[in-house]
């Protein structure tokens, strides 16, 4: 039998959706934009103060003030570098510069810094500019019909100042060109994004014979690290068998010897030492299990990462809510990693943070696994390091994965983990 349901005319889910994921996108491209207009200001003053010491060059002041300048614009670089890499591909960054002005001078990646700084002051700030001023003028010519009557006739105009609104048409005018700029800002604001990183990601990416080799080390230093937690991960095994459960089965042995002896003479006192047993098998059967979830949680591997992580929240003292958005599965090991950095994530936040509530979030964007851990604790995590946390980024780097704490004192704290999950 096939049953269905009927949908209310005019109703599109597809349509939906896909306005939804065009409005997510723009979002984020007007955040990059943003943190790209960050970036421009420093941009431009690291080429004020280049075009300062140039012209100082010229009396012979400015070559001993050129190196701090270079070393400015490297600073200015790597800040870029770093916000590229959160929003897209890893850009590496290089070595120390050279010693030297000479030696400075005459390498390829200072020249090309230059080259993107100068740039990315001018065409970075002015795309950043644009990105700011356009959902502000959106959303001050959408409402613009709510507020009009209210302000002086000078001001009464729109946000590109074409004419002075002086009735109520003119003002619902105003409301349209502000549905117009919205439409603007999706569409364009991806492109504006594209092209404001472009510049860096062409002049900021290191050479590829220079990519290969940070990548063989970085490579080496993951394996290092994929099999010191292996090995840390079997002596916690090691320790859980030997330490809890070994040592019920040998009580439960001793148990069972003694109520044979005692069977004959005192049958009382032999179903006394039989219940005992009963309670030692059953406690050694009890940590068994937990062993066993801590090598692979079964319900990680019969249902689905969602739920496991909803049987950690509901385990945990502090009300926890999971927010998870994850269209497929991803690989076991790499689900397994994100359901072992919640599980201590939400240990530490029970025992340390003295927090009120909870947070876990999980979504797939770009091919990559993003757990978001965070709580309204008194912060301060991570201060003292710890095997917890080490363990989780032991884990992490093992999957070619990062981990970012932020935990400023007095809260909230937030974990960070991203896991690539392409197949």
């Amino acid at each position: 039998m096939v049953v269905t349901h009927d949908r209310p005319a005019g109703v599109r889910p597809g349509r939906r959706r896909a306005v939804a994921v065009r409005a997510r996108t723009a979002l984020d491209a007007l955040e990059h934009l943003i943190g790209g207009l960050g970036t421009a200001l420093l941009a431009l003053l690291v080429t004020l103060w280049l075009a300062l010491t140039t012209a100082a060059c010229l009396v012979g002041v400015g070559l001993w003030l050129l190196p701090s300048a270079l070393h400015a614009v490297r600073a200015v670089a790597d800040r870029e570098r770093g916000r590229l890499s959160r929003w897209g591909p890893e850009i590496v960054g290089p070595a120390q510069p050279p010693d030297g002005l000479r030696a400075m001078l005459a390498d390829r990646t200072v020249r090309r810094e230059v080259r993107w700084v100068v740039t990315h002051a001018l065409l970075g700030l002015f795309l950043g500019l644009v990105g700011a001023t356009l959902p502000l003028s959106a959303a001050h010519d959408v409402t613009f019909p709510l507020y009009w009557t209210f302000l002086p006739e000078s001001e009464a105009t729109s946000a590109v100042g074409w004419w002075t609104v002086r009735d109520w048409p003119g003002a619902l005018a105003v409301s349209a060109i502000g549905v117009a700029l919205v439409g603007v800002t999706l569409l364009c604001a991806p492109a504006l994004t594209r092209l404001q990183t472009w510049p860096g990601r062409r002049l900021l990416s290191p050479d590829p014979g220079t990519d290969l080799v940070l990548r063989v080390a970085e490579l080496t230093a993951t394996r290092a690290a994929a099999l010191d937690a292996h090995v840390t991960e079997l002596r916690r095994v090691e320790r859980a068998l030997h330490d809890g459960t070994q040592n019920r089965v040998v009580a439960v042995t001793v148990l069972l010897g003694a109520a044979r002896r005692a069977l004959a003479r005192d049958p009382e006192e032999a179903a006394a030492l039989l219940d005992r047993a009963q309670d030692a098998a059953e406690q050694a059967l009890t940590e068994l299990r937990a062993v066993v979830r801590g090598i692979l949680p079964p319900v990680l591997a019969d249902r689905s990462l969602p739920d496991a992580l909803t049987a950690l929240a509901a385990g945990c003292p502090v009300p926890c809510r999971v927010d998870a958005d994850l269209p497929a599965r991803c690989p076991a090991a790499v689900e397994a990693t994100a359901y072992f950095a919640v599980a201590e994530a939400l240990t530490n936040i029970a025992r340390h943070s003295g927090a009120g509530e909870a947070r876990v979030a999980v979504r797939v964007a770009d091919g990559l696994l993003h757990v978001e851990v965070r709580d309204d604790g008194h912060g301060g995590a991570g201060e003292h390091g710890g095997t917890g946390l080490t363990g989780i980024r032991r884990r992490v780097e093992a999957h070619d994965g990062t981990l970012e704490l932020a935990s400023p004192p007095g809260g909230p704290t937030t974990l960070k983990v991203t896991l690539p999950c392409g197949s």
